[in-house]
């Protein structure tokens, strides 16, 4: 899955792709390095981010999702609002994502019923301004699944056909940087529960911090997040290997490859 943020403040690539012909180049090129989906946002969630109008959430990511359809491209469309899948829906896309996981809008899980859509339901407690507050947990492991299971269960209640449903642990989201490496260590906890898995790992700054260049004293300098693609492959293949369904990242061609080689490699392990 390829990143698309038609945003101004995305903490990877905000502005890069604000412009809609430049977006749907970007969408284009990385269909063409191996991203089976392309993800289009038009509402930054990194931590701190606050909210925009659901007009102008529309108005970026619909040209973008018309074009890149127009280009015969599989669109899932990056929202946490039900009006605006609805819209992304009708210009093409096929696939709901919401980091939400249905909780932001009651109405998403509902559309997603009544369309048959796919949709990604993300482990979430807050929105981006606070998430970093909600970051206690008695198990960590347990206690993101048990959440994530109570998402799953509400959306079925209402309709959702089990088929359609993806898991994502939300890295990032209310979850330290340590505490999304023990999610990451405990894939196989999220595989288990028997939904495909998305695993959103790229550029964020738990690698950055990983990678920080040693100062002598203190936690040194961040990596940028334009220079943790190496790394991002990496957890690629670890991903893949543990059984993800999906890798979530902002350039396809190195983790379209680690796809391939995790895949290669299980398959000899069965």
């Amino acid at each position: 899955m390829g990143v698309v943020n038609v945003t101004p403040d995305s903490f990877s690539d905000g502005g890069k792709w604000l412009d809609a012909a430049t977006a749907i180049r970007h969408g284009i090129e990385l269909a063409a390095d191996g991203a089976d989906i392309v993800d289009v946002g038009g509402e930054s969630t990194r931590p701190g981010a606050l909210r925009i109008d659901e007009a102008e959430e529309a108005r970026r990511v619909l040209p973008v999702i018309a074009g890149l359809v127009a280009e015969g491209i599989c669109v899932s469309v990056d929202t946490m609002r039900a009006g605006t899948a609805r819209l992304a829906l009708e210009a093409g896309a096929t696939i709901i994502n919401d980091v939400s996981g249905g909780r932001a809008d009651p109405a998403m899980t509902r559309l997603a019923a009544e369309v048959g859509s796919p949709i990604v339901l993300m482990h979430w407690r807050e929105h981006s301004d606070t998430m970093q507050n909600h970051t206690q947990y008695d198990d960590l492991v347990a206690d993101i699944r048990a959440e994530l299971t109570v998402q799953v269960e509400a959306a079925l209640a209402v309709g959702v056909d089990p088929g359609a449903i993806i898991v994502d642990p939300g890295l990032g989201f209310s979850k330290t940087g340590a505490q999304n490496w023990t999610v990451l260590a405990h894939l196989d906890a999220f595989v288990e529960m028997g939904y495909p898995l998305l695993v959103a790992a790229s550029r964020k700054r738990f690698l950055g911090e990983l990678l920080a260049t040693p100062t002598g004293s203190g936690p040194g300098e961040l990596r940028p997040a334009d220079r943790r693609d190496d790394a991002t492959a990496a957890i690629t293949a670890l991903a893949a290997s543990a059984g993800a369904w999906c890798i979530r990242v902002h350039e396809t061609a190195a983790s379209a490859d680690a796809v391939r080689v995790a895949a290669r490699v299980r398959a000899e392990t069965r």
